[in-house]
């Protein structure tokens, strides 16, 4: 839907008040939004790679950038830091994020790379940023830190961790944001290389984005199977979310970091954001960080 590449685009988020596509490219340290109407994409620089945005109820966005979390006033492009994570851990980052149904923003963190395919095991973790500007580690020894939601009914909390190459479900109390007893749904097939970013539709069905196998999945929580393929025209499908407006849109971002320039050659489309029409099901709208 858009010819602008990303180096690695990623945590797609549809904002409704301004019928835009918010996301953000984290190698190349920026937070886009893109218009369907204009067919315009608008950035804002950072300082550091730009794992996750979500959206704020009183307006901007809150950003989980280096290893800080921040809050990102758009029209005026400041970034305010709110707290900074993980000092002794200078390699570390944050990558995917999400808002859950009460207001406070999930984000986790990941190592590095020190050279291609290398990075240190484990150093990762799951925080939860509440509304009153208080952090909480929810989860430890994290490889890559990744898609994240929630089901319908608020009693269970998805999450990936990519080096697992698995789904993993939590319980999930609704009331203080904790999570609880982890459980493997659904473990990647080899040719599914592995899990990124992920999302739920109104169905509680799962849409998991799998880099470097080019396709989303859906999977049932239910049954712990996958129920659809969806293959893509570029190998390095990064996330995807629901969006339109009524939410039964799916757009899907990718990357072009990480592929050398034979394959770049065969893959015209790769690091290009993509929306999926006629999946038969629709998205629900993305949680306010509340503060």
């Amino acid at each position: 839907v858009m010819k602008e590449k990303n180096r690695m685009g990623e945590c797609p988020v549809w904002e409704e008040r301004e019928n835009a596509l918010v996301y953000v490219d984290i190698n190349s340290q920026k937070v886009c939004r893109w218009s369907p109407l204009t067919n315009e994409v608008q950035s804002v620089s950072v300082d550091a790679r730009v794992g996750s945005v979500a959206l704020r109820q009183c307006g901007g966005y809150v950003i989980a950038l280096g290893t800080r979390f921040a809050f990102l006033d758009w029209d005026t492009q400041v970034v305010t830091t709110i707290l900074e994570v993980e000092q002794d851990k200078p390699n570390n980052r944050f990558n995917d994020g999400k808002v859950d149904p009460k207001g406070r923003f999930f984000a986790g963190t990941m190592a590095e790379e020190t050279a291609p395919g290398v990075r240190a095991r484990r150093q990762g973790a799951l925080y939860t940023l509440f509304p009153d500007h208080s952090v909480i580690k929810q989860l430890d020894q994290v490889d890559i830190s990744n898609g994240l939601d929630w089901s319908l009914d608020h009693r269970t909390f998805f999450h990936i961790d990519s080096l697992a190459y698995a789904v993993h479900a939590f319980s999930y109390d609704v009331h203080t944001g904790q999570i609880a007893c982890p459980r493997v749904l659904y473990h990647l097939e080899k040719e599914e290389k592995m899990p990124d970013g992920m999302c739920i539709d109104a169905e509680g069905k799962l849409w998991v984005a799998c880099i470097d196998a080019g396709r989303v999945i859906r999977i049932d929580p239910e049954t712990g199977k996958r129920i659809q393929t969806v293959r893509l025209p570029a190998s390095r499908i990064t996330s995807c979310c629901f969006g339109g407006k009524d939410y039964s849109e799916m757009y899907v971002t990718s990357a072009y970091d990480g592929l050398d320039e034979a394959a770049l050659a065969k893959e015209p489309h790769a690091g290009e954001i993509f929306k999926i029409t006629g999946l038969g099901v629709k998205g629900i709208p993305q949680n306010f960080y509340a503060a």
